[in-house]
């Protein structure tokens, strides 16, 4: 019977849980299915993978591939795609606000179908919905566009027919069945999950679903293949290649026994498909949004209330009501925040960013938490020699003179570390070494010797004639080497290899290993017979010369840009699927605080509350899998903290859709980039500290808009509140109102552009309802004083006081409340003293002199008869200035009184 492989079930999750845990246990879940069944794969040999497959040695034929494809599908893993165009329209107006505008505006249409109003209030939600939209669906398109594969083609054994040899044919990846037989050679992406049935020197590079910086050595499976010892993860797996993961050296024929969402990587991607979880800027504007809903659904039947009973007009009482609601309302905030995130992302894609979604920025300036993989992040993705040592830890240029001899010498393909070797020597010792030796012999690496030798020829002088001197030079793993030797060379003297001071060398690599450094000995033998060729029994008698030691050096300005970051307020965590000892070495020369090195196995033992308490007080997180640094990243939210993922694995994808902001790069895999919100074209934490600022700056000029506009408009409704019930007469008509509004609002659309005070930039900022409400309860009556001033100036100095005089009070308070609203911005926009300790930019002076200047010139335009206005005397605007510069003075005191009790203005 054909035994084929199972599909993955689509849903393991328990029932029952909020949507978040439910799809984190999903994920656990299907990660889990999959990875038992590809470890009982491993375990069992390789005849009886290929009969449960229903395959062969020589491969499919043509016709078995195309079934194979019609019944498992294309060899393509979920994938999140962006909405229809239309779609992402609709969304684009998906907002509380919006909402509240759309019935404001249809109860307006209602009354009066005639009202500027309404079409006031259209073009803002119009143009609010519509600049979103572009700002995102631009972003995408970008993104698409950086998504690009190494190749698109692999190279598989396949057959005409069931007589037939076997042919190598290069096909696209999403045409790989179950069953076909891949061969794979350097520099080769891993098309699906492999069982390894022939390797040879195979080294592959699984950084992106493990975390570990250097290549992994595979089985060497040419001999008997019968299965390797039980392994719960199949990422350790030697008999194994998975998708996403791909060759540094070696070559393979690896048998496919798993496709598309069938595989490790599949399972992953397949939980990360679907509606994103709720971020910090989601749940502040949902909250800032109802507060604000919350005042007006108080304030306007109270102003209704109130005029109806005392002036006996329901009519009039009910427009001004629903005036008082428009004015309530900040109806520019969807455009004004539209503006604001769509003017970050352009800025930003200067500094070579790429913003996804224009939440994102918001969030970019909220973390306060980063967490990021090592790996090309804080190094510099690439392996070097660190050190050359002798047998006593010193640095010698001997050994590192017999390590380049080894690793230039040898004739199959350099690995890293031979080429990390090669590369510490400059090209005038190279001629001085090809003149010097001479190639005789070599003994390839294995997996099973975890070694490789050369035997050079020591030439002789120019002019002289001799005996040749054939010096063998082997390097390889500490452990194998050391025992072949029985000698050391101590200080240019040949010395015993005692068992102390077998302890002794043992020890020098030993310490070097528990730095974060991987290891390799070099030794040589002088050989007492010279011949043409060489075998492995000739690897005997050994003289230990010293150690060579390679990393993954730290990024020459990664401590900076981490003292950048702890500056503006955000911790940094470092999680990483690399082993504990290379994670702390790397740490500690950035400049982190290590302290204890949480490891995955740890992590899987504690519960959630447990987890939240030890990812608070832990910086390294290292041998992670995408699950636990996906809970990682949930703990530290739990914890109430707003947090960035940088990643570009598939191991990286769950934590940055969990994350408040997902952050990747463009050479990241296709998952990683579809899961977060904003790509770096540099992965620099320099470019991502730049992003921070310019997200603060958005943030700071969003929540300054809403504090203005809101406490401003909450004092104007409680002065028309006020003066609805002991003025027998409208205090302002409704569409003066309305008018004002509309030109403060103009006004503010400079607000984007507006620059923000250093010290603001130092800190995270966050959305805090309650604080605005505070803010507008506190500082938004400063205003209605001024206000009953100014009824009190029209009434008494200037007789406004009868129902014929009513359009001269109303005009004098219309300019009032005109320019007060104007001038104030520059008061609030900053917690220093304006104009001297800090200024606006010049489009917010300049739209604040223009919105002065309207106010001024209405009352005496050709349009003051149809809005209800008068022109007004010489005298008042003596009265006017006064006013207006007691109202400054004031609120400048009241600033100082609040940031003293509350220790926050913005």
């Amino acid at each position: 019977m054909t035994m084929l492989t199972p599909r993955t079930p689509t849903k393991l999750a328990p029932p029952g849980r909020a949507r978040r845990e439910r799809k984190a246990a999903e994920l656990e879940a299907r990660t889990r299915v999959v990875g038992e069944r590809l470890a009982g794969i491993s375990a069992r040999p390789g005849v009886q993978v290929l009969q449960e497959v229903d395959a062969s040695r020589n491969g499919l034929t043509h016709a078995e591939a195309a079934l194979r494809l019609e019944r498992h599908g294309s060899n393509v893993i979920a994938q999140e795609r962006a909405p229809r165009w239309y779609v992402q329209l609709a969304k684009a107006y998906a907002n509380p606000f919006i909402a509240v505008l759309v019935f404001l505006a249809a109860v307006m249409y209602w009354q009066e179908p005639g009202d500027p109003g309404v079409v006031i209030l259209s073009v803002m939600v119009g143009i609010s919905g519509l600049l979103r939209f572009w700002q995102e669906y631009r972003s995408g398109r970008a993104a698409d566009a950086l998504k690009q594969l190494v190749t698109t083609t692999c190279a598989v054994q396949r057959r005409a027919g069931s007589g037939s040899g076997p042919t190598t044919f290069e096909i696209p990846m999403d045409q790989v069945v179950p069953g076909d037989m891949v061969k794979l050679g350097a520099g080769d992406l891993i098309p699906a999950d492999l069982r390894l049935i022939t390797a040879k020197d195979l080294m592959v590079g699984q950084a992106a679903l493990s975390g570990e910086s250097l290549p992994v050595a595979k089985a060497d499976t040419r001999a008997d293949d019968l299965g390797q010892s039980a392994t719960t993860d199949p990422v350790e797996a030697d008999n194994l290649c998975l998708m996403g993961t791909s060759v540094t050296s070696g070559t393979a024929t690896g048998l496919v026994v798993a496709t598309g969402s069938d595989t490790y990587f599949g399972s992953m991607a397949g939980s990360l498909v679907g509606e994103r979880p709720e971020t910090n800027f989601d749940t502040g504007v949902r909250k800032v949004s109802f507060l604000l809903i919350r005042f007006m659904l108080v304030m306007v039947p109270v102003v209704f209330m109130i005029n109806g009973f005392t002036k006996g007009d329901w009519e009039a009482a009910f427009l001004l009501g629903i005036a008082v609601a428009v004015g309530l309302t900040p109806e520019m905030l969807p455009m004004v925040v539209s503006a604001n995130l769509a003017r970050g992302a352009v800025a930003m894609s200067k500094r070579k960013v790429v913003v996804k979604r224009l939440n994102a920025i918001q969030n970019l300036g909220a973390m306060d938490v980063l967490c990021t993989d090592k790996t090309g992040t804080l190094t510099e993705d690439r392996i070097v020699l660190d050190r050359y040592l002798d047998v006593h830890g010193d640095e010698d240029n001997e050994v590192l003179e017999y390590g380049y001899l080894n690793a230039h010498f040898q004739t199959g393909l350099k690995n890293l570390m031979d080429q990390a070797v090669i590369d510490r020597v400059g090209e005038a010792e190279e001629v001085v070494v090809d003149a010097r030796f001479s190639m005789v012999d070599e003994i390839p690496f294995d997996f099973a010797r975890r070694r490789m030798s050369v035997v050079l020829n020591r030439n002789s002088i120019v002019g002289g004639a001799g005996r040749p001197e054939h010096v063998m030079i082997t390097k390889g793993a500490v452990e194998e080497v050391l025992a072949l030797c029985t000698h050391m060379t101590d200080r240019g003297q040949k010395v015993e290899l005692t068992e102390q001071l077998r302890w002794h060398v043992t020890r020098i690599a030993e310490d070097n290993n528990r730095q974060g450094l991987r290891v390799l000995a070099v030794a040589t033998r002088t050989m007492d017979t010279p011949r043409d060729t060489y075998a492995v029994a000739d690897e005997d008698r050994l003289t230990l010369v010293g150690f060579l030691a390679f990393l993954d050096p730290p990024k020459a300005d990664a401590a900076r840009a981490l003292q950048g970051l702890a500056d503006k307020g955000i911790a940094v965590k470092v999680v990483t699927g690399d082993n504990e000892l290379v994670a702390a070495r790397v740490c500690a020369d950035v400049g982190l605080t290590v302290g204890h090195v949480v490891g995955g196995t740890e992590i899987d033992a504690l519960d959630d509350a447990e987890l939240r308490a030890l990812a608070a007080r832990t910086t390294v997180f290292a041998k992670v899998n995408p699950v636990q640094k996906a809970r990682i990243v949930r703990a530290l939210q739990a914890d109430g903290h707003t947090v960035g993922f940088l990643g570009d694995g598939i191991n990286d994808a769950a934590a940055l859709r969990d994350a408040d902001v997902g952050i990747s790069v463009d050479t990241a895999v296709d998952i990683a980039k579809e899961s977060a919100d904003i790509i770096l074209l540099e992965k620099d934490l320099t470019v991502l500290e730049q992003g921070v600022i310019q997200g603060r700056t958005t943030f700071g000029n969003t929540i300054k808009y809403i504090k203005m506009t809101a406490s401003s408009n909450f004092g104007n409704v409680f002065s028309v509140l006020v003066a609805s019930a002991f003025i027998p007469f409208q205090p302002m008509l409704a569409i003066m109102l309305l008018v004002q509004n509309l030109v403060y609002d103009i006004a503010q659309l400079a607000t984007p552009w507006d620059r923000m005070d250093e010290e603001y930039l130092r800190k995270p900022r966050n959305w805090d309802a309650k604080g605005i409400g505070r803010f507008m309860l506190c500082i938004g009556p400063i205003s209605s004083i001024f206000d009953i001033a100014m009824f009190v100036i029209m009434w008494n100095v200037f007789a406004a006081n009868t129902e014929a005089h009513a359009a001269l009070f109303q005009s004098g308070w219309f300019i009032e409340g005109l320019l007060s609203q104007t001038l104030v911005v520059h008061m609030i926009r900053t917690r220093k003293i304006p104009f001297i300790q800090s200024r606006a930019s010049w489009p917010v002076m300049v739209m604040t002199v223009l919105a002065v200047l309207t106010g001024l010139f209405l009352p005496f335009s050709p349009l003051a008869a149809s809005l209800g206005f008068v022109p007004l005397p010489a005298s008042y605007f003596p009265w006017l200035i006064g006013v207006l510069l007691a109202y400054c003075t004031l609120t400048q005191l009241l600033k100082t009184v609040y940031i003293r009790k509350f220790g926050t203005w913005l």
